[in-house]
């Protein structure tokens, strides 16, 4: 069934924010397919579009042997939550593949078994619902810069403060920047912040 125009706004954000989030991440993304206006995703999709459709298979741009896949998952039945099947279709295609990391946007949640089946230690699935995707939580105004460190910056930051990593302050890897950033354990953001005196303020935060 092809989504109303309201739908179609939906799904419109919906990817724009994806592919902001994959370009923060690292991934190869054009500012072309950020910027894409409705009136242009309407002409890309089509009027008759499927969540299918919107399918997404990106490289890092440092490491084209690092992919990930953006799966539009659609219930098997409209309004139920999304159970085993649809996802099963996803880790075909993974497989197929070889690729091990993807995105799963859903307009529903997932059964407790689909939860189970995306906590499969090999492939690491992330899930984000549509109505968590309608914004870039970076982009507030109340939200600071963040900056994902890399292991060899961590360790530079640690040995500076004479530190251990569980003594930085923590973020949660619930958190909605952290999972912005697709963050996971023992991984650390530099947060900068403006200052009237200082001109920035800059902490750090443990993911935990």
């Amino acid at each position: 069934m092809a989504p109303s125009d309201e739908g179609i706004t939906k799904l419109h954000k919906v990817r724009k924010t994806v592919m902001q989030m994959l370009n923060d991440r690292g991934y190869l993304v054009t500012d072309d397919e950020i910027n894409m206006t409705k009136q242009q995703f309407i002409e890309h999709y089509g009027d008759n579009m499927s969540r299918d459709d919107l399918f997404l298979f990106k490289n890092k741009r440092n490491d084209t042997s690092d992919q990930i896949m953006v799966f539009f998952v659609i219930p098997e039945t409209s309004k139920q939550a999304i159970g085993i099947g649809p996802l099963r279709k996803c880790f075909e295609r993974m497989e197929a593949e070889k690729v091990y990391r993807a995105i799963l946007v859903v307009e529903q949640r997932l059964t407790p078994s689909a939860k189970k089946v995306c906590e499969i230690t090999n492939i690491r699935m992330e899930v984000f619902q549509d109505s968590e995707l309608l914004y870039n939580v970076t982009e507030h105004d109340l939200v600071p810069e963040h900056q994902v460190l890399t292991d060899g910056e961590k360790k530079a930051v640690l040995e500076k403060y004479g530190v251990k990593e569980t003594q930085l302050p923590r973020m949660l890897v619930t958190d909605p920047i952290a999972r912005h950033y697709g963050l996971q354990r023992g991984q650390a953001v530099k947060i900068i912040r403006p200052s009237e005196n200082a001109g920035r303020y800059v902490t750090y935060r443990y993911v935990t």
